[in-house]
């Protein structure tokens, strides 16, 4: 008697959950191959990218993924250069935000803290202190900003922290098939390609194409509305 009423109650248990268990399913799934967002706790892509920043995942930029894993279903295209990118770290597997500054086959070196891709050395515009109004205040580092133009790569904006021991000069180095090579904005303090190397096509989870909300966690989690829904370059 009490099993039945048991397996009665695990019926209707089941009939009024059931819905609910397959919206979550669904929505994870959805998050897993589609889209997604990314909560940015550092500083390494300032002042593009800032603390308390959330950022939109395009999943679909490149590619089709089976939902929970990084097994490739269909690809049509490959990160470009400057893109925004999500991707595993090759050291732990966390999920990183960097921008890509080399595809394969091409050459990277980093020249006190000047780029250059294939040879080409990238210019730079400076910048007032202006530029970087939504980064953390940092009372123990002056912060530079510039404007790096490197061809064919979209011209972005870029931090620099003079007084700050970093690495300034790398390379050069010939990024290898199938990989990419990974820099944040801040370029004296970011922990990226130049630190553990090329990331594997098979890491890159997706394109980060907008900041969703932005939070300032230096003043109560206050809203940086500016910052909402803005596109990131």
């Amino acid at each position: 008697m009490n099993e039945g009423k048991s397996r009665e109650r695990w019926k209707n248990f089941w009939r009024e959950t059931k819905a609910l268990a397959l919206t979550i399913l669904i929505l994870t799934a959805v998050r897993s191959a589609i889209a997604d967002w990314n909560d940015v706790p550092t500083g390494s892509m300032n002042p593009t990218i800032v603390e308390g920043d959330r950022v939109f995942v395009n999943k679909l930029a490149y590619d089709l993924k089976v939902p929970f894993t990084t097994w490739h279903l269909a690809q049509w295209s490959n990160p470009k250069r400057g893109d925004i990118v999500v991707f595993f770290s090759p050291v732990d597997g966390t999920r990183l935000v960097k921008r890509v500054i080399g595809l394969p086959g091409d050459k990277i070196e980093l020249a006190n803290d000047r780029l250059l891709i294939n040879g080409h050395l990238s210019q730079y515009d400076s910048l007032p202190s202006e530029t970087g109004r939504d980064v953390p205040s940092d009372h123990d580092t002056r912060h530079l900003y510039a404007r790096e133009n490197a061809g064919e790569m979209p011209s972005h904006v870029v931090t620099l922290l003079p007084q700050r021991m970093a690495l300034r000069t790398y390379g050069p180095i010939v990024v290898p098939p199938g990989q990419y090579f990974m820099m944040g904005d801040n370029r004296d303090n970011s922990y990226d390609s130049r630190y553990w190397g090329a990331v594997d096509r098979n890491r890159i989870v997706g394109r980060a194409s907008m900041v969703v909300i932005s939070l300032d966690r230096q003043h109560y989690f206050e809203p940086r509305w500016h910052r909402f829904f803005t596109g990131l370059l």
